[in-house]
């Protein structure tokens, strides 16, 4: 026994090396990585776990400076200003293109309910990026006939307009894109787990360590005596995107009058009904962001017949009754994941 240990000895002591250095690798509890910073007006913030901590912020801010130069219209040379202006000599990037044939997917799905066309009236109504001009409702109908989502198309890595009037405005989607890009630049860095949020549109992939899901809370749509939100519910989150859109925010008065920014393609009016807010859930932030929108412009009937016949989108309503109080309503699927 002791001549075989000593012919063993070596090969013995290799393996139990090899299976430490390997063991310490395998169960070694990843680090939380954490930072916030500004982009597109407004804030992000970012939480993933990584094995050796590695911050990548400053890649991330070069990525969403570059993102700023495909479809911001706060750019005067971004390629989506560009294309506003009628540059012929303008080559869509990856982004641009990608926004666009889902903006054109989901407006074929909800007859036009939302509508990338609509930058003429979100100018006019003084939510775009130039002045707010005086409207009325001879200028709303001429200004409709620049709105029409049939009105563009793709054509290689141009776009091709019916009408050099036509202004194509991403808000309503670019934001939520925006996240899934940072989403998979980190799954490129091996980081399955990770919760991104950028102006409160949010993808939560994977959990934390564990195994608990990432914790997102819904805004109540009223301010309190210091001007704060409170949180009305909260969500958990586990491979999905979850973003919200609200009246409540993005507004102006004028004669007693609120207007909100989200502009009805159809009618070239702010909404007026009594949805406040709508949280949607879906695979990808893009989606999510296009069809919060969407529900938004639809208001709450309407919403709900659409997703009893698309069962893949989650969403959770408040709206306000004739009296002033507040109501909410959750689809199944949120239901599912509403936390205590």
């Amino acid at each position: 026994m002791t001549k075989f240990y000593k012919i063993l000895k070596p090969f013995i002591h290799s393996l139990i090396l090899t299976f430490l250095f390997v063991s310490c690798d395998t169960f070694q509890r990843p680090v939380k990585v954490h930072f916030t910073g500004e982009a597109q007006g407004t804030y992000y913030a970012i939480t993933y776990y990584e094995k050796d901590g590695k911050n990548y912020q400053k890649e991330i801010d070069s990525l969403l400076k570059a993102f700023d130069m495909s479809v911001s219209l706060w750019i005067p040379n971004s390629i989506i200003s560009r294309v506003n202006n009628n540059d012929t000599s303008v080559i869509l990037d990856e982004h641009f293109i990608s926004i666009f044939k889902l903006s054109q997917e989901v407006s074929k799905k909800t007859d036009g309910a939302f509508d990338v066309t609509i930058g003429t009236l979100v100018n006019s109504w003084g939510f775009g990026s130039t002045d707010k001009k005086k409207i009325d409702k001879n200028i709303i109908y001429s200004l409709l006939t620049y709105v029409n989502y049939e009105m563009v198309s793709l054509e290689g890595n141009k776009i091709k307009k019916e009408n050099p009037n036509i202004k194509l405005d991403f808000n309503a989607i670019a934001q939520g894109y925006s996240v899934d890009m940072i989403g998979k630049f980190l799954e490129s860095k091996g980081i399955k787990n990770y919760l991104i949020d950028i102006g409160g549109e949010v993808l939560g992939q994977g959990t934390k360590p564990n195994e608990q899901p990432w914790i997102v809370g819904i805004q109540r749509p009223t301010e309190d005596k210091y001007g704060e939100y409170e949180i009305q519910s909260k969500v958990q989150l586990v491979d999905k995107a979850f973003v919200t859109s609200g009246s409540y925010r993005k507004y102006y008065e004028k004669d007693g009058r609120r207007y909100s920014h989200t502009i009805n393609p159809k009618t070239g009016y702010p909404v007026t009904h009594s949805l406040l807010s709508v949280s949607v859930l879906a695979d990808d932030a893009a989606t999510a962001d296009a069809y919060a929108t969407t529900f938004m412009v639809m208001g709450l009937d309407k919403a709900l017949q659409f997703l009893n016949a698309n069962k893949n989108l989650d969403a959770f309503f408040i709206y306000s009754e004739k009296n002033g109080d507040l109501q909410t309503f959750a689809t199944e699927g949120i239901n599912e994941i509403l936390a205590e």
